[in-house]
């Protein structure tokens, strides 16, 4: 609504982002009582909800178990596939880089480009 969006607006989009990441039934549900990974996918609708051309994500699957790190992995594909969207992904989770369409790596301080 900052961006001039009218509550009705913003909420259809809302709804609409929740439902895309799958917890259309936990929207009346307070941050405590969703789970880690439920908590992640509201982080991830949150960042797509004033439709930015980048989003930026540190970590975003550090905290969590191994299901729920793939099911966010093959969320933030679908999402940049759906919206096209470009996500710049900070992380040291291998299973994550191996989705990259570009990978690059801070070694020594320097950027160094990787193959894909």
């Amino acid at each position: 609504m900052i961006n001039g969006t009218s509550l009705k607006d913003a909420s259809k989009n809302s709804e609409e982002l929740l439902s895309t990441v799958g917890l259309s039934e936990r929207t009346e549900h307070k941050p405590a009582e969703l789970s880690g990974g439920e908590q992640q996918r509201v982080a991830v609708a949150r960042a797509l909800a004033n439709n930015p051309q980048i989003v930026f994500a540190d970590e975003p699957t550090g905290n969590l178990d191994s299901a729920n790190s793939e099911a966010i992995h093959k969320l933030i594909v679908e999402l940049k596939e759906k919206y096209n969207k470009t996500f710049v992904i900070v992380t040291h989770n291998q299973n994550l880089v191996k989705l990259a369409d570009k990978v690059y790596e801070i070694k020594d301080g320097k950027l160094i480009s990787k193959n894909v």
